[in-house]
């Protein structure tokens, strides 16, 4: 059964740093791409990053580059998400995806605040 667990959300000041985990279990973790996306009530979910099986090759959406950064331990089992230089816009659930075949599978998510 695959499941996929957050951690390290929180309120945090503008300016500020978070690390966001994402503990797998149920599946072989290095045979798959890992995804992080969030989403604000009202709005539709964002993906935020995107890193490749081997770690190798990540991807951003644009509103993060430069201070986001997605990484995975594959010992380990879990994909991080390094969050720096937070704005008020950043505030969101953040849940970590994986794809395996044709079923999507999604953590329950971790709550981010960034507010003075």
């Amino acid at each position: 059964q695959v499941q996929l667990v957050e951690s390290g959300g929180g309120l945090v000041q503008p300016g500020g740093s978070l690390r966001l985990s994402c503990a797998a279990s149920g599946f072989t973790f290095s045979n798959y791409g890992m995804y992080w996306y969030r989403q604000d009530p009202g709005k539709e979910r964002e993906l935020v990053a995107v890193i490749s099986r081997s770690g190798s090759s990540t991807n951003y959406a644009d509103s993060v580059k430069g201070r986001f950064f997605i990484s995975r331990d594959n010992a380990k089992n879990t994909v991080y998400l390094q969050m720096n230089s937070l704005k008020p816009e950043d505030t969101a659930m953040y849940y970590c995806m994986t794809r395996i075949a044709a079923a999507i599978n999604w953590g329950q998510g971790t709550q981010v605040t960034v507010s003075s």
